[in-house]
């Protein structure tokens, strides 16, 4: 690698979005990318420029020597598969959520990154984000108190997108809304409570046998901690939103209504001599951009098309939301970082495992009317 890594971008539709980012890392010494669309690829090729080169199938990068990683953003229902096929090459493997969706294919994907020794990333857009920047923050100053619950939402409608997403169980990809409560709760989920809702059209329902397309469940953690989550795909009108909540002794963050919207930090105030009761202190509060821990070169990644390279660190602080509230160079930096230092990633196999789970158990339940479903381990 002499110090370098040389990478593989397959997928170009949401994956599209990455390409600049790793072509821009200073760690990155070459880029290939991939697409079954050849007007894509040559748009993106022309688009790239340099020396980036293009490929049809993932089979063409898995049997090159030279590519070190490599970065899957294609259609859920291919994520496990691939993933093997990744690591069995002996190449270091990020993909997009979800991590698979059967615990037997995650049990699959942490066999062969042990057997491989390569790492494996979920790239969970959620635990980059300003907000979640923010909100950990709060924890580590203290400013959360214990933290006494926690919430997750994504709602969003997915008429009209690939035929694979047509019917999807709604907690099959829960990860937004679980990936948060996780990382906050330091403790991973042992058991979920879920309950499917509403109806769909009888087209809607036959790709995955599935009836729902609202899924609410209640998770619990192995350290007591208790977390909600609702995750809606279809027939169901409600505005775009990622949503995160955290309810503490000392303070509370909670999403925005919509998801670009400022969350609402609630802080109790100390009070006089002989008072009793709390007194609260709520503010709408824009995020500040966290880009500092960024190689120069992908900060601007953070902000998106609001980056003036004019004048970039105003710009950078104005934290106006590139890719995920800012996320994606984040992911990209940590994957390579972790690659780099022989770590593992911060969304190891272990982690990316419990949140998919997480969601696939919940929909279990779902199916049997909210009964009580266990949560594997992957450890």
């Amino acid at each position: 690698m002499n110090g370098k890594l040389n990478v593989a971008l397959v997928g170009l539709g949401f994956g599209g979005a990455f390409a600049e980012i790793w072509q821009a890392h200073p760690a990155v010494g070459s880029l290939t990318i991939c697409d079954v669309d050849e007007e894509r690829l040559a748009r993106f090729k022309a688009h790239l420029g340099g020396n980036v080169k293009t490929v049809l199938s993932l089979d063409e990068i898995l049997r090159d020597p030279s590519i070190d990683a490599v970065h899957l953003v294609t259609p859920i229902p291919l994520h496990a598969e691939q993933s093997v096929k990744v690591l069995e090459a002996g190449k270091h493997c990020a993909c997009t959520v979800p991590m698979a969706t059967s615990l037997e294919d995650l049990q699959r994907i942490t066999r062969a990154q042990r057997k491989s020794g390569k790492n494996y990333m979920m790239m969970e857009t959620t635990l980059y984000t300003y907000q979640y920047f923010y909100v950990s923050g709060m924890k580590k100053d203290g400013k959360l108190g214990k933290i006494q619950f926690l919430r997750g939402s994504h709602y969003q409608d997915m008429i009209g997108w690939p035929p694979y997403w047509m019917g999807l169980p709604p907690m099959w990809y829960g990860t937004h809304a679980i990936a948060p409560m996780v990382g906050l709760s330091d403790s991973r989920i042992c058991r979920v409570n879920c309950f499917g809702s509403g109806t769909m059209e009888d087209w809607l329902t036959k790709q995955y046998d599935n009836p729902f397309p609202v899924e609410s469940a209640l998770f619990e953690f192995e350290n007591g901690l208790k977390g909600e989550a609702t995750r809606s795909l279809f027939e169901t009108a409600r505005c775009y939103q990622e949503g995160m909540f955290v309810y503490g002794s000392k303070g509370s963050f909670e999403w925005g209504f919509r998801d670009g919207d400022d969350p609402y930090v609630t802080l109790t105030v100390k009070q006089g001599e002989g008072r009793g009761g709390a007194v609260l202190d709520m503010n709408v509060t824009p995020m500040p951009n966290y880009y500092e821990d960024l190689p120069e070169a992908l900060r601007r990644f953070t902000v998106g098309k609001n980056y003036d390279p004019l004048n970039p660190q105003e710009s950078l602080k104005k934290g106006a939301g590139g890719g995920h509230h800012g996320s994606h160079p984040h992911l990209v930096h940590e994957f390579v970082s972790s690659i780099l230092e022989n770590r593992k990633p911060a969304i190891d196999e272990v982690l990316g495992a419990n949140i998919t789970a997480a969601g696939i158990c919940a929909h279990e339940s779902a199916l049997r009317g909210g009964e009580k479903v266990i949560v594997p381990t992957f450890d």
